[in-house]
C-alpha cells in the first residue's frame, strides 16, 4: 500500500470496484436482456474496465508508471495460474490423441448405464479430486471422459458439466492434497485437518443433497428417440472409437502418472507436462498417427479429420474427440491477464482492505461475524478471482476479530472456501470459470443452475451462521504456530 493509497478518499478506492459491478452487470445480464443479443465479450468488458480504472487514478493524482508497476507485478503473481491453463490444454489433446480419453469413454459406456450418467460424473470425479486434490486436474481428465459419454447418451450437457464440477471441487475443498484446502489453513493459522473436519458440517450435507438431485434427474431423464436408437448410436460410437483408436492398459499409464505425481506432491506444471510428454510417446507407438498430427494435437487440439485417410465417421459421433490443445484454452489466458491487470490497479489504492475494514468495527455477535466472512470472502473472491489472495486478505483481516468474539478459526478458515474455493467456478470471468466453461464446453451460466454442490454449500453456510449451529467457540485464547 502506498502513502498516496493511505491519503486518498474512500471513495476513491470504492469507485473502481462500483464500476467493475456496473460493467459486468450490464454486459452479463442487463445488455442481453435489453436488447435480446448475446451477452458483450468479457474481454472486451474488462479493457474498457481497466482503461476507465486508469484515467480515474491518474486523475487523481497517479502516475502511469506506478500503474504500470502495480499491475505487472500483480500479473506475475497470475502466471502460475496461466501456466496450468494452458497445461491442461495440452494434457488434454494428448490424452486424445494417444488414446486414453477414448478408451476411457469406449470403457465408460460399456459399464455406465446411460441412467445413472449424472450422478455417475459426480461421483467419479470426487473420487479423483480427493485423490489428486485438484479440481482442474479433475475436470480436464476424467471430466472430459464424463462429457464425451453424456454427449454419446444424448444427456443434458449442463447437468452434466454441473456434476463434474461439483464432483471436482468437492475434492479440491476436502483433500488435503488440495492447495486451497492448505492455503486456507495457513491464512487461518489452523492444522489442516482441523479445518477438513470443520468443512465436513457444511459440504457434508451440501453433497448428499446434491447427489440426491443428480441421482433424480438421471432415474427421471427421457432419452430422446428410445433406448433402441441409443443403444444404436452407442454401437456406432464404439466402433468408430476402436477404429481410429488402438487400446491397451498402457494407455492409462498418462492418467497413472498424474496421481502419482499429485500424490508425490510433484510441481503441477512438470506432472500435465510429464504426463502429456508421455501421452505423445503412447501415441507415436500405438496410434495410427503422423507425427505432424500428434503435434499438432498437443498444440491446437485433436481433430477427427487428422485421422488416416479411409477413416469415416458419417454418424459423426466422434466429433466428442474435437477439443484440447494449448491455443484451446487461450481465451482463459487472456481473461485471466486481463483480470489481474485489474486487480493490480485496485491495488494501487489498496481498494479491497479498504473496503473491508469498515464491516468489523461494530461487530459484536459471532452469527454476524461468520455471515461478514461469508460475504467478504464471496465478493473479495469474485474481484480478485484468486483464492490464494482471498485466503490471506480475509484471513488477516479476520482472524483477530474471531479470536477477540471467541469463535474458533476453523470457522473462518471453512468460510474461506465455502464463499470462496466453492463459489469461484460460478463467475465466467474467474480463472476457474473459466477453464471449466473451456474445457467441458458448457458456458458457466448454463451449468451453474446445475452446480447444486456450491449453491447449497452456500446456502447452509448461512443458515448455519445465522442459526449458531456449527459455530464453535474457543474457551483459551488462540495460540498462534
Amino acid at each position: 500500500m502506498t502513502k498516496a493509497a493511505d491519503r486518498s478518499p474512500f471513495w476513491v478506492a470504492l469507485t473502481p470496484i462500483i464500476g467493475f459491478i456496473v460493467l459486468l452487470v450490464y454486459g452479463l445480464f442487463v445488455h442481453p436482456r435489453l436488447f435480446g443479443g448475446g451477452m458483450l465479450a468479457l474481454e472486451t468488458i474488462l479493457l474498457i474496465l481497466i482503461t476507465l480504472t486508469s484515467f480515474f487514478l491518474i486523475g487523481r493524482g497517479y502516475t502511469w508508471q506506478q500503474l504500470e508497476v502495480a499491475f505487472v507485478r500483480k500479473v506475475g503473481e497470475a502466471i502460475p495460474v496461466i501456466l496450468i491453463l494452458l497445461c491442461i490444454g495440452v494434457l488434454i489433446g494428448s490424452w486424445i490423441v494417444s488414446g486414453t480419453i477414448p478408451m476411457l469413454i469406449y470403457y465408460g459406456i460399456q459399464l455406465v448405464h446411460p441412467s445413472v450418467i449424472y450422478i455417475f460424473g459426480f461421483g467419479i470425479c470426487i473420487l479423483f479430486s480427493l485423490l489428486t486434490g485438484t479440481s482442474w486436474g479433475s475436470a480436464g481428465t476424467i471430466g472430459i471422459v464424463v462429457m464425451g459419454m453424456a454427449e454419446l447418451y444424448e444427456a443434458n450437457l449442463a447437468i452434466a458439466a454441473a456434476a463434474v464440477v461439483g464432483g471436482s471441487f468437492f475434492g479440491d475443498k476436502l483433500s488435503p492434497l488440495s492447495d486451497t484446502t492448505n492455503i486456507a489453513a495457513l491464512a487461518t493459522q489452523i492444522d489442516v485437518y482441523d479445518h477438513i473436519k470443520s468443512m465436513l458440517y457444511t459440504t457434508g450435507p451440501s453433497a448428499l443433497i446434491a447427489a440426491g438431485l443428480y441421482t433424480y434427474f438421471s432415474l427421471s431423464r427421457e432419452i430422446e428417440g428410445g433406448a433402441f436408437a441409443l443403444a444404436e448410436q452407442l454401437t456406432t460410437a464404439s466402433e468408430a472409437l476402436t477404429t481410429l483408436f488402438q487400446f491397451n492398459l498402457l494407455l492409462l499409464l498418462p492418467v497413472a502418472l498424474i496421481i502419482w505425481a499429485t500424490l508425490s506432491r510433484k510441481p503441477i506444471v512438470l506432472s500435465l507436462l510429464g504426463s502429456s510428454v508421455l501421452a505423445m510417446v503412447l501415441a507415436m507407438i500405438f496410434q495410427n498417427f503422423s507425427l505432424e498430427t500428434i503435434f499438432a494435437s498437443l498444440s491446437t487440439g485433436f481433430s477427427t479429420e487428422m485421422a488416416r485417410a479411409g477413416f469415416q465417421d458419417e454418424s459423426g459421433v466422434t466429433a466428442i474427440l474435437n477439443r484440447g490443445g494449448l491455443y484451446n484454452l487461450k481465451e482463459g489466458a487472456i481473461i485471466c491477464f486481463l483480470v489481474f491487470t485489474f486487480i493490480g490497479l485496485l491495488d494501487v489504492v489498496n481498494a479491497i482492505d479498504r473496503v473491508i475494514q469498515p464491516l468489523l468495527k461494530n461487530i459484536r455477535k459471532a452469527s454476524r461475524l461468520v455471515a461478514s466472512a461469508l460475504t467478504a470472502t464471496l465478493f473479495t473472491n469474485l474481484l480478485v478471482s484468486n483464492q490464494y489472495a482471498t485466503s490471506f486478505i480475509i484471513g488477516t483481516a479476520f482472524n483477530d476479530k474471531f479470536d477477540q468474539i471467541k469463535v474458533k478459526r476453523n470457522v473462518l478458515s471453512r468460510s474461506l472456501e465455502d464463499a470462496g474455493t466453492m463459489m469461484e467456478n460460478m463467475a465466467p470471468w474467474t480463472p476457474s470459470g473459466v477453464f471449466m466453461a473451456t474445457a467441458l464446453g458448457v458456458s458457466t451460466f448454463e451449468y451453474a443452475p446445475y452446480q447444486f454442490l456450491s449453491l447449497f454449500n452456500l446456502l447452509i453456510a448461512y443458515t448455519f451462521a445465522f442459526t449458531g449451529w456449527a459455530l464453535f467457540k474457543k474457551k483459551t485464547d488462540h495460540k498462534t504456530k
